[in-house]
């Protein structure tokens, strides 16, 4: 799984140089992309709330194209810097708040227990997103490379787009809650198990 993602996500990166080379040029830093991905993805959150599930959905894919090309633009300009995959990693936390915040508000409308449980029920699919991402973050601290998982961003943005261009936003969340739970658990005995390999091979381990 991660091989084909890493694989997709080349060749669009690839299909994309012209377009990053031109960025570059009239001097848009990686940076301001990825502000500007987070601005569409708040876009989507209030298209959300105000019911344009189809202009979200477009909104969404848009927004992910950003997402993945302020990596690849920072490579090319050779302006890979620390503080840049932090903006990143932070500001991707923001985007799916929002948007899954205004997924919450609108399975909420009809007032009724069902929405009450849908909206509940997206509050702990963004915890699961959240901690999809933390996993990683931790066990990467630890000198563990952690990017195992079948429920990993470009997943959850493509999972979402699905829901909001065939309206089945409900079903969407159940599946993103179990598949973000199953890829915590999958990052927490991948981990467990190299940092095992660490612990027998003399190495130390911080806490």
């Amino acid at each position: 799984m991660e091989n084909i993602r890493d694989s997709v996500g080349l060749g669009l990166r690839k299909g994309f140089t012209p377009f990053l080379s031109a960025l570059h040029k009239i001097g848009v830093t990686p940076n301001a992309v990825t502000v500007a991905g987070t601005i569409l993805n708040m876009g989507v959150g209030v298209l959300v709330v105000f019911d344009h599930l189809i202009y979200a959905g477009i909104l969404i894919l848009a927004a992910g194209l950003f997402d993945m090309l302020d990596g690849s633009l920072a490579r090319l300009t050779k302006k890979v810097t620390p503080f840049g995959a932090f903006l990143d990693s932070s500001l991707d936390r923001v985007s799916e708040g929002v948007i899954l915040a205004g997924i919450a508000y609108f399975l909420a409308i009809p007032g009724d227990r069902r929405g009450a449980i849908d909206a509940g029920l997206v509050v702990l699919a963004l915890l699961g997103s959240i901690l999809v991402s933390y996993t990683r973050a931790r066990a990467e601290s630890l000198g563990v490379e952690c990017k195992s998982g079948i429920m990993t961003r470009p997943e959850r943005i493509i999972l979402v787009a699905i829901g909001l261009f065939f309206n089945v936003l409900p079903y969407v969340i159940y599946i993103m809650l179990a598949l973000t739970m199953f890829t915590v658990v999958q990052r927490i005995v991948h981990t467990y198990r190299e940092l095992g390999k660490k612990r027998e091979q003399g190495g130390s381990v911080e806490r």
